[in-house]
This record gives structure tokens, sequence and C-alpha cells, in this order.
């Protein structure tokens, strides 16, 4: 397993975690759901520090003739990430809890529930 993680300083960019919120409740999350090998995605914010980024957990890498969905961040940033960093999974546990499935939580997102709700 690898997992990437990438974000960007937003200051200058015109753009806020606000706003870059409202693109993840306004359909970007979805088209992520059929990328083969990714197993979970993260959209991750970092108010005080004005960063917006994002975590990915891949199973296996599709392969390079695979289009993944657009960058709506960089394209709606100007910009590809401030950092981009690939590593090796070395060891994963998940833990005992009673949550709901992670797909559509996040305080983007209003609580979690589909795009419709």
């Amino acid at each position: 397993m690898k997992v990437d993680i990438a974000w960007w300083d937003l200051d200058g960019s015109g753009q806020t975690v606000d706003s870059l919120g409202r693109h993840l409740r306004e359909g970007a999350v979805d088209p992520w759901t059929d990328v083969d090998g990714l197993r979970l995605k993260l959209w991750i914010a970092d108010r005080t520090a004005n960063r917006w980024g994002a975590l990915m957990i891949w199973e296996s890498y599709p392969p390079a003739s695979t289009a993944l969905p657009p960058n709506r961040a960089a394209e709606l940033i100007g910009a590809q990430p401030t950092y981009r960093q690939r590593f090796e999974v070395e060891a994963a546990v998940e833990g005992a809890h009673s949550g709901s499935p992670l797909h559509w939580l996040g305080s983007a997102l209003a609580g979690g529930g589909t795009p419709d709700a």
C-alpha cells in the first residue's frame, strides 16, 4: 500500500478552505469512488495555516493509462500542490468503532449524507 499527501498553501490564491469545501459539495467527491486501487481519499484543511489538501491511501496505483478525475483543487487554486509526497505503508490497522461508513462524512459536507441531503 502507498499513501500520497498533497497540500496547497492558499495565501494569495484567491481560494479559501470554505470555497474549496463548496466545490466538494458540488460534486468533486463522487468521481473518486470509481478509481481503481484507491482505498480512501481524505480532503484535509488547516484553517490556522490556510492550507488545503488531500491524503490518498492506495491499495495499488491505477495503470498509467487510467485517467483520474480532474484535479479541481489545482484548477481553482491555479497551481499544483505546494507539497506532494508519496510514502510506503509499513503497517495499517482499523480501530474498533461504531461510526457510520466514511463516505460523505466531513465538515465540508455538512456532517455527512448524500449531496442531495
